[in-house]
């Protein structure tokens, strides 16, 4: 198996209900996760993308968070209707979805 392009994280972890910090996992990143699997099957992209789930990432607030390496590209607030966006822009083109990525200055 050839070593893939990409790789793709989503975070799916879950707190409480109530817990101050939020979680991805209460923000649908199950159907996140499905429908990217799904679309990478479906572009033909299986070996070039790996898929794999996460604990968390840190930045909860901002969740759903997937993270796209080796570019190190984060995004925030990902719904399922976001997925075919960064799947035909950021993996089929090689363009970052700039308005879902988290902002340098949040790292500060």
């Amino acid at each position: 198996m050839p070593k893939p392009a990409y790789h793709i994280f989503v975070c799916t972890n879950e707190r409480p209900p109530g817990h101050p910090k939020g979680s991805c996992g209460h923000k649908g990143a199950r159907s996140i996760l499905e429908k990217i699997d799904m679309g990478i099957e479906q572009r033909g992209l299986f070996g070039k993308v790996f898929l794999t789930t996460a604990s968390c990432m840190g930045p909860c607030s901002m969740g759903s968070v997937v993270v796209v390496y080796p570019d190190g590209v984060w995004y925030r607030e990902v719904k399922p209707e976001d997925v075919d966006e960064i799947l035909d822009q950021h993996i089929v083109q090689g363009k970052r979805v700039e308005r879902l990525e988290i902002p340098e200055a949040m790292w500060g």
